[in-house]
């Protein structure tokens, strides 16, 4: 066989096992192909569609990036058990997946890479796309893949596939290390002759470990929380991942400790538990971050504690809060001076911890104070969704449009921008995979192509895309590739001619949203500030593709035409895209939340003068926050 033949067919045997569950580890391969892999790659799969079509299915992208993102997201809704393999030629085609490979390593979600390479033989240097060094003729574009992959390996030789195979397939289904896998595979050694064991080729099940507590840790974690006054849980995408959503709710209904969720741990409770206070940190609730900030123990599971999370690191200012932090990554379990770093799966630790905490209960006074901080924000989240019959509502108006109209079980995708933040606050989910925001890695561009994944990864779910224009433009192009393949998913784009988020963010630190509006250039004025709106029409655009497009013009019943919109987006069974445009300027209800930007120590302007004042009083709040040591043990 050829090296690339073994290798596809390789990748069609192999099986992740967790628990009951057994799943294809590569459920198939996206590939764009160009003189780099045409006869290495290309040739491979062209072959296995002739011989046996199931074997191996085949997906067209559109642009490279776009199939990794495509990838990550099946990854998360399949809680990390199956991928894809995405083929790219060499040079561009390979530089294209780089931000997909940070994507995938930030957000710990497993996706191989297969970059082409130049000549391993060297016989025609420099060829096309050929990234030539004087320093160092053995590197090539594809070592930047190195500092963003969990794996990498390149393989010069026919004969080392064998063991390339078998190190990204580890890393591919091992909880702890997965990330983007890079396979980099010059263009001559993919078509080259290997002698294939008949073993390499053979179905080979790959378990995911779900190791246990070490013995004895979790009565330290249960005498811990016992003295607790005001514990509190941080739930993140380890919940989801490990599938601990049943074993997380049965242990606060049992002891009334309270939730805070991460982005990625949103939906570990469905938004109307007693014990969820809703989202934690910068884009958090008042009920979740008056909580946090009062927390005497904060309890992690399956976070990493971004800034986010931490809202950059004055969420908890108890001055003796402690950190037990339950992770299956050491590197997570250790962070902010946990007092009981327990390094294990969050489903089995939280099913030994509802055991040994077996009649605790936190106080009553405790539980009526955020059940009332839960209620006045639910109030909140009521009044922000009220149709106020403007031309161009709010974005938390279409929001709650959009979530009145979709069923529990419908997934809300997102990436970058304002949304995000606003979803984060605001979306009410429903189901523990209900709720796909990428923002590990926050990839403007994500979305689409998000949502196209979700939708592959079940069918009985509608994929709901919220998208801002400016995300839109980076990359919608995977558009047509749902349309080739009759993917159907719903994208709502919401037009406000700038980028919202830092729009508002650029107020915040003094500059007038400098740089984030649509507008023609004022060319005296070296900016885009003055000019008219310029005359974009995505709605066109998207049509072109061959998506169904359903447009809402600026009146006072664009929030009644969105719910109908919604209505019929969801009954079709065609990818359909609903236009709509909205006001960047009306905000959602503010959460307490602070997001450390730095603001210039020195400026001309009044406005940054005034935001530097301002960010001075926030950062009064910092803190390192390293929590206090070990709880005292009886004598």
């Amino acid at each position: 066989m050829t090296v690339s033949q073994a290798l596809i067919e390789f990748l069609a045997h192999q099986y992740t096992v967790d628990g009951d569950v057994r799943e294809r580890t590569i459920v198939g391969t996206f590939g764009i192909f160009g003189h780099g892999n045409v006869a290495g790659i290309g040739q491979a799969l062209k072959q296995l569609s002739v011989q046996d079509p199931t074997l191996m299915p085949y997906h067209q992208a559109r642009n490279e990036q776009g199939m990794v993102h495509e990838s990550i997201a099946y990854s998360r809704m399949t809680r990390r058990r199956s991928t894809f393999a995405c083929a790219a030629s060499v040079g561009p085609g390979a530089t294209n997946m780089l931000t997909g490979a940070a994507v995938a390593t930030t957000n710990r979600l497993p996706v191989l890479l297969l970059p082409s390479d130049t000549f391993a033989t060297r016989v025609s240097d420099p060829v096309l796309q050929q990234l030539e060094l004087p320093h160092d003729a053995s590197m090539s574009v594809n070592d930047a893949f190195k500092p963003l992959s969990r794996f990498f390996d390149r393989v010069n030789r026919p004969e080392q596939l064998f063991s390339a195979a078998l190190g990204a397939m580890r890393v591919l289904t091992d909880p702890v290390e997965t990330g983007a896998v890079t396979i980099s595979l010059p263009e001559d050694v993919q078509a080259e002759l290997v002698e294939v064991p008949p073993e390499f080729l053979a179905d080979r099940e790959w378990h995911i470990r779900r190791p246990r507590p070490d013995r004895g840790i979790i009565a330290e974690v249960a005498r811990a929380i016992s003295l607790a006054k005001r514990p509190m849980i941080v739930a993140g995408g380890g919940v989801i991942y490990s599938d601990a959503a049943a074993a997380l709710r049965e242990f606060v209904e049992a002891t009334g400790i309270p939730v805070g969720l991460s982005q990625a741990g949103m939906g570990s409770l469905t938004w109307d538990h007693p014990q969820n206070l809703g989202s934690v940190g910068a884009t958090g609730t008042t009920a979740a971050n008056r909580a946090a900030a009062q927390a005497d123990l904060i309890i992690g599971i399956g976070t990493r504690y971004s800034d986010f999370t931490a809202a950059s690191r004055t969420a908890f200012q108890n001055a003796d809060v402690r950190f037990i932090n339950i992770n299956i990554a050491s590197f997570d379990a250790f962070k902010h001076g946990s007092a009981i770093p327990v390094v294990a799966d969050a489903r089995e630790s939280l099913l030994e911890l509802t055991e040994a905490l077996d009649g605790f209960h936190v106080s009553v006074d405790f539980v009526s104070g955020y059940t009332r901080e839960k209620a006045t924000w639910d109030a909140a989240v009521d009044d922000s969704f009220v149709d106020r019959r403007l031309a161009l509502p709010s974005q938390a108006e279409i929001i709650g449009a959009v979530q009145q109209a979709s069923d529990p079980r419908d997934v809300i995708v997102c990436a970058a921008g304002s949304l995000p933040g606003d979803l984060h606050k605001l979306w009410r989910v429903r189901d523990d995979l209900g709720y796909h925001v990428e923002y590990a890695f926050s990839c403007m561009g994500y979305e689409i192509a998000g949502g196209i994944g979700v939708a592959r990864a079940d069918t009985t779910r509608d994929s709901i895309v919220m998208v801002g224009d400016g995300s839109y433009l980076m990359m919608h192009s995977e558009i047509v590739s749902a349309v080739a393949e009759g993917i159907k998913f719903i994208i709502v784009l919401i037009q406000n001619h700038g980028y919202a988020s830092i729009g508002h963010l650029s107020e915040d630190v003094g500059s007038q949203r400098y740089g984030t509006l649509y507008r023609y250039q004022d060319k005296a004025g070296n900016n885009f500030e003055q000019g008219e709106i310029l005359p974009i029409d995505l709605a066109a655009n998207a049509a072109s593709y061959g998506l169904d497009v359903i447009s809402i013009e600026p009146t006072a019943n664009a929030i009644t035409e969105l719910s109908a919109a919604m209505k019929t987006a969801k009954a079709s069974t065609r990818a359909t895209m609903i236009h709509i445009n909205n006001d960047p300027r009306l905000y959602a209800p503010d959460g307490e939340g602070w997001w450390d930007v730095p603001v210039a120590e020195t400026s001309t302007l009044d406005s940054t003068t005034a935001a530097r004042i301002e960010y001075l009083g926030h950062k009064t709040n910092q803190k390192p926050h390293l929590g206090a040591g070990a709880v005292e043990r009886n004598n």
